[in-house]
This record gives C-alpha cells, sequence and structure tokens, in this order.
C-alpha cells in the first residue's frame, strides 16, 4: 500500500469512527486506537504536507489564526423566529396556521441554546461556516467550525448543499470549562450559551478546538423532502447530528403534551434548551401560509419560562456599598439555575425580606429574572422548622460596627461614618471602573490589595501613587511592567471628560446619564459646586431629590477638599462636548432586554450615546427599538404589544458598524 493509500485509509477510519461516535453515541474504537491512527496520520501528512487535503480530520484539531473574522454574505436570508411564551400566544398561532392550511400538522423540535451556524459544502467538502449575523450578512468561522467533531468535513454522498443549525457547549465541557478557568484565576462563563459564543468566535483556532463544541442540524436549504420529519432523518444519513427528540404532532395537544415532557426532562438532557420550536411539518404549505420581513408565518418559539430550583437559605449576610448602602444577601446551597451554579442572591432590603417571609434556614425558590441575575422568587413556609427564628435586621454596620440609620420613607438601612473600610474601598473601587472614570488595569482586587497595604485611602490617593513608585513594585504579584502600566494608565485618565468624574464621585442619585446632563448644563466643575438647588430642580431629568443631594454633597469640606486635590493633581475640569457622528442611532430611544454575548450594558450605553441615541431603562410608546439579547424578560412582552421595533444583537452590531 502507497503512502497515498494509506493517508485516504487513516481518513476513512477515524471520520467513521468519529462520526460513529460524536453522532450516533456508539463508539467503535477505544481511546487509544484513535489516538494511534491520528498519530499515524499527523506524522503522514507532516511528511507529506502536499497530500493534506481540506477534509483531513487533522483539521479538527486547529491551528490557524486569524487576525479578524471575514464578512459573509448568506445565499439566502437566516430568518429568526417569533417568539410563544405561553399555550395560549400557540393557540393564536396555530389559528393563524389553519386559516391558511386547515390540513398542517407540526414538527416540534428542541429549542438549543447556542448559536446559529450555516455550514456549506460543495461537492461533499465543508468549504464555509458562518455565523447568522444580521441574517443577511454574518462571519466565516469556518477554521473554527472544522475542530467540532461531530460536523463531517466530507459527505458520503459528495453534493453541494447549506445546512443550517444550533452550535452549542454541552453542560460537561461548559463545567470542565470553568474548573479551568477558575484555576487560572479567569472570569468564568455564566452559561452554556455565553461559553458557546465566545469559544466559537477565538481567532485561534486551538482554543476553539478545545472547548469541545457540538452542533445540532435542523435545517436543509434546497431541500426536496416532503416534510420537515422528512428532512431531519435524510440529514441524518447524509451524516450531520440531529437532535432525537423532535416529534410529529397532527394536535396543539399534542404539542402541548410534548412541551411539557421536554419541560420536566429539560434538566436531565446534557446540554441545554430554552424552549420548543413548533414549525409546520408539510413544507409544500409554507409558501401558502408565507413569513414576514422577519419572520416566518409557518413556524413559532416556544419559550420556556423562568426555571425555579428549590435550596436551603443557610444565612443572610450583608454588603456594605460605597455610600454606606447596607445590603442583605441570601446565601444558599449552591444550586445549577439554568446553566448556571448560583450559590447567592440579594435580598435588597429589609422590607423584601419581611414581605417575602425569609427566615434562615427556610427552603427557597430561586430563578433568574429575566434569566440573568439570581433572585429568592420565596420562601417556602409549609417545609419550615418550627424553631427557625424570624428574620432580625442587624442594628450596626457590620464592618465597622456604627450604628445604622434608616430615613424616614426610605427602605435601606446606612452606615453614616465616613471612615468604614468597605465604603471607602467601595468607593475606590467603583470610581476606578470602567463605567465610571476608567483608569485601565486598577481592577477590584488591586484597589483592595493598595488599600490594605495602605497606599489608598481616598480617591485622591489614586493620583499619588507615582510617589511610591519603588515601593508598590516589591508587593506580591506586582512588578516594574505592572506597576508602569498601571501608573501610564491613572495619568492617562486625567483626560477623561467631566461627567466621567462627576459619576466617579459616587454622589448618591448621580449615576452616569445625570452625571452627563449636568456637566451639560454647567460645563465646569466650578460652576457645578456653585450650583443652587431650584438652578437643579429646574432641569429636565433632574429633580428635587437628586439636585437635594448633589447640592448637600458638594457643600461638605472633605468632598470641598477632595475635588481640590484632583484639581492640584491636573485632572480636566471642565466638560468636552463630545461630537456626535450621526447613524442609523442618531436620535432614537433604545431599551436592551436580556444578555448581549458581544458586550456589556455599559458599552452598548456608551455606543448607541456616541451616535447621539439613548438607552433607558424601561419599555414604553416613546420607545423606538428593542435590542434583544439573550433570555429576554418582560421588556420584550411589552415591546411586542406595543409594536416597537426589535431588533436583534446581529443586526444591532451591524448597525453600529455602519
Amino acid at each position: 500500500m502507497n503512502i497515498l493509500e494509506r493517508l485516504n485509509e487513516l481518513k476513512e477510519i477515524l471520520n467513521q469512527a468519529s462520526y460513529q461516535y460524536y453522532v450516533l453515541d456508539q463508539p467503535t474504537l477505544e481511546d487509544y486506537e484513535y489516538d494511534r491512527y491520528m498519530e499515524e496520520l499527523i506524522k503522514l501528512e507532516n511528511e507529506h504536507p502536499e497530500l493534506k487535503t481540506i477534509d483531513s480530520p487533522t483539521n479538527k484539531i486547529g491551528g490557524e489564526v486569524l487576525s479578524k473574522f471575514e464578512k459573509v454574505v448568506h445565499t439566502t436570508k437566516m430568518m429568526s423566529l417569533s417568539d410563544a411564551f405561553n399555550f395560549d400566544e400557540l393557540m393564536d398561532f396555530d389559528a393563524r396556521v389553519r386559516k391558511e392550511a386547515p390540513m398542517a400538522t407540526y414538527c416540534c423540535e428542541l429549542k438549543i441554546d447556542g448559536l446559529s451556524v450555516s455550514l456549506r459544502y460543495e461537492d461533499g467538502i465543508l468549504i464555509q461556516g458562518a455565523t447568522r449575523g444580521n441574517g443577511e450578512i454574518g462571519e466565516n468561522i469556518t477554521n473554527n467550525v472544522k475542530t467540532i467533531k461531530s460536523i463531517p468535513l466530507s459527505l458520503k454522498n459528495k453534493n453541494s448543499i447549506e445546512v443550517r443549525g444550533e452550535i452549542f457547549m454541552p453542560k460537561k465541557s461548559f463545567h470542565a470549562l470553568n474548573e479551568e478557568r477558575a484555576l487560572n484565576e479567569e472570569d468564568l462563563f455564566a452559561n452554556c450559551r455565553n461559553a458557546a459564543a465566545g469559544s466559537i468566535r477565538q481567532l485561534d483556532s486551538k482554543i476553539a478546538a478545545k472547548r469541545n463544541l457540538d452542533a445540532f442540524l435542523y435545517y436543509l436549504l434546497d431541500d426536496k423532502s416532503n416534510t420537515q420529519v422528512d428532512a431531519l432523518k435524510f440529514m441524518q444519513e447524509l451524516g450531520f447530528k440531529v437532535n432525537p427528540l423532535y416529534r410529529h404532532c397532527e394536535t396543539m395537544e399534542e404539542v402541548f403534551a410534548y412541551i411539557r415532557e421536554m419541560a420536566e426532562a429539560r434538566q436531565t438532557l446534557p446540554y441545554d434548551i430554552d424552549g420548543i420550536v413548533i414549525k409546520v411539518n408539510e413544507k409544500s404549505l409554507y409558501s401558502i401560509i408565507g413569513e414576514t420581513v422577519k419572520y416566518p408565518k409557518w413556524a413559532i418559539a416556544y419559550k420556556f419560562p423562568p426555571e425555579e430550583v428549590k435550596t436551603e437559605l443557610l444565612d443572610i449576610t450583608y454588603q456594605v456599598g460605597r455610600s454606606g448602602v447596607i445590603t442583605p444577601v441570601a446565601n444558599f446551597k449552591p444550586v445549577f439555575v439554568q446553566g448556571s451554579l448560583i450559590s447567592k442572591a440579594t435580598l435588597h432590603n429589609e422590607d423584601y425580606i419581611r414581605m417575602k417571609d425569609i427566615h434562615i434556614g427556610d427552603m427557597v425558590l430561586i430563578r433568574k429574572a429575566g434569566d440573568v441575575i439570581p433572585e429568592v422568587v420565596r420562601s417556602i413556609p409549609e417545609e419550615r422548622n418550627k424553631d427557625i427564628v424570624p428574620f432580625c435586621m442587624i442594628k450596626e454596620c457590620p464592618c465597622c460596627h456604627t450604628p445604622l440609620v434608616r430615613k424616614s420613607g426610605e427602605a435601606d438601612y446606612f452606615c453614616v461614618n465616613p471612615g468604614c473600610s468597605e465604603k471607602i474601598m467601595n468607593r475606590l473601587i467603583h470610581f476606578a471602573s470602567k463605567p465610571a472614570y476608567n483608569i485601565d488595569s486598577l481592577g477590584d482586587k488591586l484597589v483592595k490589595q493598595l488599600y490594605e497595604a495602605g497606599y489608598l485611602k481616598s480617591i485622591a490617593d489614586i493620583f499619588s501613587l507615582t510617589n511610591y513608585y519603588n515601593e508598590l513594585i516589591e508587593l506580591p504579584g506586582l512588578g516594574k511592567k505592572s506597576i508602569d502600566h498601571l501608573l501610564e494608565a491613572i495619568e492617562n485618565s486625567k483626560k477623561n471628560n467631566l461627567n466621567q468624574l462627576i459619576f466617579g464621585l459616587g454622589i448618591k442619585h448621580c449615576g452616569a446619564k445625570i452625571s452627563t446632563i449636568l456637566c451639560k448644563n454647567f460645563k465646569t466643575m466650578d460652576a457645578l459646586m456653585q450650583a443652587r438647588l431650584e438652578d437643579l430642580a429646574n432641569i429636565d431629568d433632574i429633580g428635587e431629590a437628586i439636585a437635594y443631594e448633589f447640592v448637600e454633597y458638594m457643600s461638605q469640606d472633605e468632598n470641598i477638599q477632595l475635588i481640590g486635590k484632583l484639581k492640584e493633581y491636573g485632572l480636566l475640569m471642565t466638560y468636552q462636548s463630545v461630537e456626535i457622528h450621526e447613524n442609523f442611532f442618531t436620535n432614537k430611544k433604545c431599551v436592551l432586554t436580556g444578555t448581549l454575548d458581544a458586550m456589556g450594558r455599559t458599552e452598548a450605553k456608551q455606543r448607541i450615546e456616541s451616535f447621539g441615541g439613548s438607552l433607558s431603562d424601561s419599555v414604553s410608546k416613546k420607545t423606538d427599538i428593542l435590542i434583544l439579547g439573550a433570555n429576554p424578560g418582560s421588556k420584550y412582552d411589552k415591546a411586542k404589544k406595543l409594536g416597537i421595533y426589535i431588533m436583534e444583537e446581529e443586526e444591532f452590531l451591524a448597525k453600529l458598524k455602519e
């Protein structure tokens, strides 16, 4: 047997073994045998690189590094699906379908919580993998797609086709990845979907290969199958991995039964799902039923309600905020909620705890508000031990032991000690944070380290760190390079706009938006310090409460001295009007719901505002655009009812670049 014949034989053995293991879950080779064949193939390809082909199993190891992802224009638009959140909305969908196609039946499939992908094959060889993007233009992720073991690099029938599906990260891979990141002191991924999105967009395909992604395919373009069920079976025959838990349902009662069954089985699945996709099964009816500009009318996605998990409340601890507000925190036995391991959740204040009748030792229900933020839904008093003592709010600060104060008409307790170390440290952390004064490399851990070492006691101390250069480089975990970078970042931050400084000072009720409004109206720090209560209260969006807190802050000697020191250190004390570049978002009022993969809320807000738009917290008739992230909350329902334009993340990112 010559070298070429052996190469082809090894490729066939390995491709078949991958198909048996990753697609059919029926392994035919032991791991050591697979590894031996792979090592032999790698050796032969290294010795004869001219014989390596693009469908070689060695491409699944990764290796190519890109500088960026190229844009891909989809041959046919990748449409999204409209959502339903209850059975009544599904009945409305069924009524609309049957109005056009009375004899329609349905194919129900699991809605995998991952990210959409399009795969193109020419003459049976995978030539392109692309993200959905805005539905019309996506990104070329071919190198990373090739590392997914369940995606065939070549097809048996040598067809030229395009298939679409969902890339996801199995729960097992997700937990292993987060364990590794924890050991390396890296930020953990919040859930399987975010981990998959972060992995498939790695410029180094070797990193993507290590993440053990998977994929289910569910749609074949230019398909000659009569039904969706037949199409799924045909894709299996071609060598694609198809989720086996689909079901043909003839009535909505059968659809509802399937949804209930899958909701109950959800936790036992090795991957995350967030709903059920219901499609008309008969493909000949699609053109009759039709589609909108964005959604097909013959399919809909039913979204599961927020998952609630029972656990034991072990303790209530307390956090001291930068303003002195004391926040009770629930500490419970760690539980997985929608793919994330949760052990803590805020309890807001004393009234909240009493309203929900929460006792330490209770069994409680936990969920994610908006499928993102952990919250305690309620206690389960019928399972309460009779010896459990009712909740009692602490009377003094857990840090400095100063008696707490609760003002009339307010729900929160405050530590009023200006020297409370937790208040000071959190004030420093807030000032240096990205949303505020944005001092690069001065993160939470370093702030705490410098505070405990005695180098930071006030905001002004940040700008005197250069006086302690030799001492700082001797601190554990630091060094010359780290300190040089830190001091350079501090010096560069002095050019930050005045509104960032005002926000960074941590004045009560004075967030990023209010800080900007104030600076636009008064232009300089001196003018702000001299502003009267009535001057402030007459400004749109500045009420009496905000005005009072701002004037109160600017009248206190310690704050006047702080601002004086910051002036001496050369911080910018005038507001520089930001040049607005007109764009799709100019003069648009936007609201964000759910979680974006590409950026946090703060960055999204900054990007929108750079074009002269605005991002608010609540949906109203004045809202122009709802930006839809993963796991949206109730804002999505309200926007749909009001007929507000709903923009998915891919379109949002594309519009930002226009």
